[in-house]
């Protein structure tokens, strides 16, 4: 992206300047300016929620059109995918191998959704099973919400905007959108390429602007008729509780563990468990922050998982081999590298890592880490992981389970009763037998429990949370 861009707000039907301030967006690696964004007034989000209102109300697109319109963009995503990852690399400090994943993930994001889009049903009721209803039918339809308000993470600034926009829209609503301002460009491209693909423009709506006044503004609207947001757990009940009894979509923090047992295989678990840990820079809600290994094979495991974490290459994002970038800023940087020093100081030990230059962090290791420190009691979004010890699993899952998150975790075992108690037991959203805690697929259905979160992400689950299941009834 040329150095100079100016980003746009695309508000009732037209690309448009913002009215509040202007804000430089920068290169995460060199630090230098490589756009800038007005954000929009509080005025213009009226207007953009009154343009998707409007839309909503006069352009009703039939599921073989939201077919049709989503699987463009998706080939259109493919078509743009080197400027895309470009983009994703140079906004985010994602290294391209996985910036370049990214792109070909969102674009099975839409092509999931479109596909959902022509197979959206309700079910039959079985209300003649009732005494005295013989004479009557009943089955569910599902109808679109309306006007969906989305809000995203930086950590994956084009896939997670597609996971917001591509289920909203195939599930017959219209969008208006707020990408973070950290990583605004990704979220602007796919809106043009949603355009160039025949997408209403009444339809979408793209806002840019921090989370107050703008996003505050776009949770608070009494016209947004669903919000989706991910992003930290704090933010995360805000919204809750300024939307009341208006239905919500939460995908929020989490400090994930990764089980490896005694019997696990354990240079797959360490390899996978040192992606897990330290691809993306850690910056990710299912990150493994917490590895717990089985004391029988401690040294064993270590050893092969710090040969793992040796072998990642750290620098510069746009280097096709580089596996760690870097974080979004120096001073999220320096917070992590704080946290490792004050766990340090406490009585941890570093068995990697702990090397910050800039924004990058090195891949860092502990060990002797207590519940106390914040690199366990908090989460840290940074490429710091913990090695814990335990004896036995049940020990090791009520360690899991002792936090106020539940989102997701990996669990190692070669014993199939293991896995499934495990599977049973562990209280979070997703469990992934033999892989590590971030192990995700796109069409899978995504939930957090406790402070992870409230209702469900992937295209043909997320559509669920964006209709209305409305009952009807008919007498014979």
């Amino acid at each position: 992206m040329a150095q100079g861009t100016s980003v746009q707000n695309f508000v009732a039907g037209a690309w448009t300047e913002g009215e509040g301030a202007v804000v430089d967006v920068t290169d995460k690696f060199t630090g230098e300016v490589i756009a800038s964004v007005r954000c929009a007034s509080t005025a213009q989000v009226d207007a953009a929620v009154a343009g998707a209102k409007a839309g909503f109300a006069t352009v009703k697109l039939e599921p073989h059109e939201r077919y049709r319109l989503l699987s463009r963009v998706a080939d259109l995503i493919l078509e743009n995918r080197q400027g895309l990852a470009e983009t994703i690399v140079a906004e985010s400090g994602v290294p391209w191998k996985d910036s370049d994943n990214e792109v070909a993930r969102a674009s099975e994001t839409f092509r999931l959704s479109a596909e959902e889009a022509r197979r959206l049903v309700g079910e039959v009721v079985p209300i003649q099973g009732a005494s005295g209803q013989s004479h009557r039918m009943a089955f569910t339809i599902r109808t679109p919400r309306g006007v969906v308000g989305g809000v995203s993470a930086f950590n994956s600034p084009l896939n997670m905007v597609a996971h917001k926009v591509a289920p909203a829209l195939a599930a017959g609503n219209t969008v208006v959108f707020k990408p973070p301002l950290v990583t605004p460009l990704s979220a602007t491209r796919l809106f043009e390429l949603m355009l160039e693909a025949g997408v209403p423009a009444g339809h979408i709506a793209l806002v840019h602007g921090d989370g107050d006044p703008v996003g505050q503004h776009l949770v608070e609207h009494g016209d947004i008729d669903f919000f989706t947001f991910t992003g930290s757990t704090p933010v995360g009940k805000r919204i809750k509780a300024a939307r009341g009894m208006r239905p919500v979509a939460l995908e929020l923090g989490s400090i994930a563990a990764t089980i490896v047992c005694a019997d696990a295989d354990l240079k797959r678990a360490a390899m996978r468990c040192a992606q897990s840990g330290f691809r993306r820079q850690g910056q990710a809600c299912t990150s493994t922050q917490r590895l717990f290994v089985q004391r029988d094979v401690l040294d064993a495991f270590k050893a092969l998982f710090l040969a793992e974490v040796a072998g990642l290459v750290v620098g510069d994002p746009r280097d096709p081999a580089t596996d760690v970038g870097p974080m979004i800023t120096e001073a999220e940087a320096v917070r992590a590298e704080t946290w490792v020093r004050e766990a340090v100081a406490q009585g941890a030990e570093v068995l990697a890592g702990g090397v910050r230059q800039g924004a990058v962090l090195q891949p860092t290791v502990l060990a002797g880490a207590t519940t106390d420190m914040k690199v366990l009691s908090e989460e840290i979004f940074a490429p710091v992981l913990s090695i814990l010890p335990f004896d036995t699993l049940d020990e090791a899952i009520d360690q899991v389970n002792a936090t106020e998150f539940g989102l997701a975790a990996g669990l190692f075992t070669q014993n199939i009763q293991s896995a499934l108690q495990g599977a049973a037991r562990l209280h979070v959203g997703v469990v992934h037998l033999n892989d590590a805690s971030s192990s995700r697929v796109d069409l899978i259905p995504f939930a957090g429990v406790k402070d992870s979160g409230v209702g469900v992400e992937g295209p043909k689950y997320a559509m669920r949370e964006m209709t209305e299941e409305r009952l009807v009834t008919v007498t014979l």
